[in-house]
C-alpha cells in the first residue's frame, strides 16, 4: 500500500505540472481547471489514498464499478462524477451518489434522472454531453448529442425538478471533421459552451481533455479536465 501510495503522489504530481504549465501557457490560473480523477477499473483503496492525497472529484463510466465504490467511499469529502452512456435502467442507483451526470444526451433520461433525484430528495448537477462526430439532429459514436440538439436538452434539464443544468462535456471525437484535431474540437465544444451560456448564465462548466489531451483542453478553455491513465496507471485487460 506505500509503494501504491508512492506511486500515485508521483504520478499525480506529473499530471498537477502539466496543468499548471498548461495554465501558464494559456495565460489562465490554474485554479480555473479543475482536475476530476477517473477511477474505473481501480479499487475504492486508490480512491482512498488520492482523497488522502487532496483529491477532491472523481469519476466513474459503469454504475456497476462505481455504486460499491462509491458506498465504500461515502465517508471521504469527495464529489463523483458520472461520466459514460447512462442507461435509464441504471439511474436510479447513479443518482443515489453521483453528485454530478456528465453524459446527459437525450430527453429521456432527462426524465429518469429528475424522477430519480426528486425521490432521492437530491440536486443532481448535469452536463450536456456533445457529440462532434454527430451529424444534425444525431448522436455520436460514444455517446452525445448533435451541437443543434442542446438548446433543446439544456432547456429540458434547467426546467427539471431536482436537476441543475452545469455545462457541457465532450470526448474528442474519433472520426468526422475534428478527428485527430483536439484542440479545435474543444474550441468549438467552447463557443458552444459561449452560446449555452446566453441562455443559461450559471452553465459555466466545459468539461473536455484527458490524459492524452489535457493541455490542449486547457489552452481552449475547459474548466474541468477528466484524467485516469496518467494518475492510475495503464489499467488491467479485463477477462
Amino acid at each position: 500500500m506505500t509503494d501504491r501510495r508512492t506511486e500515485l503522489a508521483a504520478n499525480l504530481a506529473k499530471v498537477e505540472e502539466r496543468i499548471t504549465a498548461a495554465c501558464v501557457a494559456a495565460g489562465r490560473r490554474r485554479e480555473e481547471v479543475t482536475l476530476i480523477v477517473v477511477t474505473k477499473t481501480y479499487p475504492a483503496s486508490d480512491v482512498r489514498i488520492l482523497s488522502e492525497l487532496g483529491v477532491r472529484h472523481v469519476a466513474e463510466n459503469r454504475d456497476q464499478d462505481a455504486a460499491p465504490k462509491a458506498a465504500a467511499c461515502a465517508d471521504l469529502p469527495l464529489e463523483w462524477h458520472f461520466v459514460g452512456q447512462l442507461q435509464t435502467n441504471k439511474v436510479r442507483s447513479v443518482v443515489g451518489y453521483a453528485d454530478v451526470v456528465q453524459s446527459v444526451d437525450r430527453s429521456r433520461l432527462v426524465t429518469a434522472l429528475s424522477k430519480e433525484a426528486v425521490r432521492a430528495g437530491r440536486e443532481v448537477g448535469c452536463l450536456v454531453q456533445v457529440a462532434l462526430d454527430a451529424g444534425v439532429g444525431g448522436r455520436g459514436e460514444r455517446g452525445g448529442v448533435a451541437p443543434d440538439g442542446i438548446e433543446e436538452l439544456a432547456a429540458l434539464v434547467a426546467e427539471a425538478p431536482g436537476l441543475r443544468l452545469d455545462g457541457l462535456m465532450t470526448v474528442a471525437p474519433l472520426t468526422g471533421e475534428y478527428a485527430g484535431r483536439e484542440q479545435a474540437a474543444f474550441e468549438r465544444l467552447m463557443d458552444l459552451s459561449t452560446d449555452l451560456r446566453r441562455a443559461h448564465p450559471a452553465a459555466t462548466m466545459v468539461s473536455a481533455g484527458m490524459s492524452a489531451d489535457l493541455e490542449q483542453a486547457v489552452a481552449a478553455g475547459a474548466t474541468h479536465v477528466r484524467v485516469g491513465t496518467a494518475v492510475l496507471g495503464v489499467r488491467p485487460r479485463l477477462g
